[in-house]
């Protein structure tokens, strides 16, 4: 099988790369691949290949300005339309085609078991971006009759993760995080590397899943994890009583306040996907995170 994979530079491409034969495999990206191209202002020569794995795109930060909410929507929707540009050009079209999503689509904050059929109601820039993203492949696949794959996924958990999961273990190691609440809020996670092992067999069949460990570990269980990894003590906790007042605190001083009630009714509530329709139709069988999870 001939594989074109769009992303190998970032956490989750860099895994695929290495659980996927290599020898057919054909990297793109900004640098460091086997075509060379910014997707985001430059429309990619591609050559002939069964699987095209689309796992670019900016996540892992909050914008600012509107620039910055600008750079999603070049990234995330103009980089996968001029990605089926190229594709369109080469000398016959993909058989199927994986796109790499994410549950920021559904705009929630909270809910438990969510489904791949619950509304997409993301406002936020990179949800919005991952929508438009989704709906412009799904329409070129049905159009092209090419096999379409949509993986949404939760926080992905492996060495050096990028994101809130590489905050919460340099702020363990450094000793300034702590639990809220008694950390008890679950939240989805799976390995990188699970996704990996599933990727070209669910692309074979397509559709949209959520893929999880199943478990949800919540806070508390995931920084006891890191902690002992690195030989530190559990973080402490910090009670209801005095996050609320944090706060209220950071409510009253506004946008440059880094912690405030709505961050706190995050941090607090349960967040869970159901990866049902995975188990019965692709055989999905992950590994539990707080099992796998080995920090290098």
């Amino acid at each position: 099988m001939k594989i074109i994979l769009i992303g190998t530079s970032g956490f989750l491409g860099k895994i695929i790369f290495q659980q996927v034969d290599r020898e057919n495999v054909i990297s793109l990206g900004r640098s460091k691949a086997n075509i060379i191209c910014n997707l985001s202002s430059q429309i990619p020569k591609i050559p002939w290949s069964n699987l095209i794995i689309h796992c670019a795109g900016k996540a892992h930060s909050i914008p600012k300005t509107p620039q910055q909410k600008q750079e999603f929507y070049n990234v995330n929707v103009v980089g996968t339309q001029n990605l089926l540009k190229g594709l369109e050009q080469a000398s016959s079209l993909p058989q199927a085609f994986v796109f790499i999503s994410s549950v920021a689509v559904y705009g929630l904050d909270r809910g438990v078991n969510i489904k791949e059929n619950h509304p997409l109601n993301a406002k936020d820039p990179y949800g919005l971006s991952k929508i438009h993203a989704e709906e412009i492949i799904q329409d070129w696949c049905n159009n092209n009759k090419v096999i379409c794959t949509i993986l949404r996924l939760p926080l992905l958990v492996g060495e050096n993760p990028p994101g809130n999961l590489g905050a919460m273990i340099k702020g363990i190691k450094k000793g300034y995080y702590f639990n809220i609440a008694g950390g008890l809020a679950k939240k989805s996670m799976v390995m990188a590397e699970d996704i990996a092992r599933i990727i070209v067999k669910a692309s074979q069949i397509g559709g949209i899943y959520h893929l999880t460990d199943g478990h949800h570990p919540n806070f508390k269980e995931l920084s006891s994890i890191i902690a002992q990894q690195l030989n530190k003590s559990n973080p402490l906790n910090i009670p209801k009583w005095i996050a609320n007042l944090m706060a209220k605190t950071g409510d009253l001083l506004g946008d440059k306040a880094p912690f405030n009630s709505y961050k706190l009714d995050k941090i607090t509530a349960n967040l869970t996907f159901d990866d049902s329709k995975a188990r019965q139709i692709l055989g999905w069988t992950p590994q539990p995170v707080l099992e796998a999870f080995k920090i290098k």
